[in-house]
């Protein structure tokens, strides 16, 4: 039988518990004592670290971990000595990258991950064990997210000084979809082929947000330089702000293409930008720097499987220059893509969502059915809001900006 796989949903709440800063103080330094002891063990041979075997030393470091539990529940022990092995195997894969140096990785910024053996959920809220007889309870009743999450459930808590992040799941389904959607990524627009018909998303709002917020971040760059306290709290601040408007408008994004193509295959390419930046001009890896298809897609997959989507990744190589037809490759491609061989003739964007959706299909043996090779129109990327003059008007950081997007029907 396959693995179960399951939609993990995660959520944070004001932490208001005074109790939980001791259980967080005494968590990282029950952490902190056994990476060091772990760490006196470590190996290093031609570069290679090796860590002692958990088994090994299981034994002797659960003892010492208990004398230093501060009369928490047993069950931290265990959890810590995870944790422990967790963070040192990162920190070895840093150090020999040669990222990171030779001392113990010890955790600062404090956290508790709650076993579930540590907590128990009563209702809309979950009762943590602390100490024998003591516990923190949380509840998530009359939260916003309290309906999305019913029937759902709650895994391990992680408890911060400012927030506990509770993370539900629930069994994802097993069926295949049966409709496919691919989508070529561009600076300023998704350009998709669903089997009927062509789609352009804008992506000019997360562009133009992007370009604002760099250069109010350059301004604010050159304040820093010269106050060094108050500047680098500006420059904290604008960073700040600035992720969670992106992230803000991603999800907006994926929401709506998650509820335009429910229960689709998407098919996105594989891009790698650090790669686009070898070959790019100053101009274009400035543009490039402003793209944010990485973590669309990131987040087109965490939340695909509540829409019963599916999203998939593809090579995105010579997606743009290939005739979908006879498969004949162009050295050069223009905005409209021309086929030396068969003459077929289609938007170059389009072209390459295309080609995406015939990669896809490729690796099922399967092929595209009735798609008639005519020629479609090129489109202009949807950008900002038309003034009645028929300019076009930018919202500096767009807030509350709708997605907009244009179908293209096949002539």
């Amino acid at each position: 039988m396959p693995e179960k796989e399951y939609i993990h949903l995660t959520y944070a709440i004001r932490n208001e518990e005074e109790r939980s800063k001791e259980l967080i103080r005494a968590y990282v330094n029950l952490l902190n004592k056994g990476i060091k002891y772990v760490f006196s063990k470590v190996n290093v041979k031609n570069g290679r670290v090796e860590l002692p075997k958990k088994k090994e030393i299981y034994k002797e470091l659960r003892d010492l971990m208990k004398e230093n539990a501060q009369g928490l529940a047993k069950h931290y022990v265990d959890q810590a000595i995870h944790d422990v092995y967790s963070i040192l195997d990162s920190w070895r894969r840093r150090f020999e990258k040669g990222r990171s140096k030779f001392k113990p990785p010890l955790v600062r910024k404090g956290y508790v991950r709650v076993k579930t053996t540590l907590r128990k959920v009563l209702g809309k809220s979950v009762r943590i064990t602390v100490k024998p007889h003591e516990y923190i309870t949380y509840s998530w009743d009359r939260r916003w997210f309290s309906s999305r999450v019913e029937g759902m459930e709650l895994t391990e808590p992680v408890i911060k000084e400012d927030k506990v992040y509770l993370v539900f799941r629930k069994e994802s389904p097993t069926t295949t979809p049966p409709e496919t959607v691919a989508f070529d990524s561009n600076l300023y627009s998704l350009d998709g082929y669903d089997g009927e018909k062509f789609i352009t998303i804008s992506l000019k709002q997360l562009y133009s947000l992007k370009y604002v917020m760099q250069m109010k971040r350059a301004k604010v760059q050159s304040v820093a330089s010269r106050k060094l306290k108050g500047g680098k709290k500006l420059m904290r601040r604008y960073s700040h702000r600035e992720r969670n408007r992106v992230n803000d408008l991603v999800h907006k994004l994926a929401n709506f293409i998650l509820e335009l193509y429910n229960n689709h295959v998407l098919v996105f390419e594989r891009l790698n930008k650090e790669s686009m930046f070898d070959d790019a001009s100053e101009s274009l890896s400035r543009k490039l720097s402003r793209t944010v298809w990485r973590k669309l897609v990131v987040v087109l997959k965490y939340k695909a499987p509540l829409y019963g989507c599916r999203v998939v990744e593809v090579n995105p190589h010579l997606t743009s220059r290939s005739c979908p037809r006879c498969g004949w490759v162009s050295r050069t491609v223009g905005r409209t893509f021309r086929c030396g061989r068969c003459g077929f003739t289609l938007d170059r964007q389009f072209n390459a969502s295309l080609n995406i959706m015939r990669r896809f299909l490729h690796k099922f043996n399967l092929r595209m059915w009735r798609f008639p090779h005519r020629k479609v129109s090129g489109v202009i990327p949807l950008m900002g809001v038309r003034r009645m003059n028929g300019s076009i008007r930018d919202f500096g950081e767009l807030q509350g900006s709708r997605i907009e997007y244009k179908v293209h029907e096949i002539q």
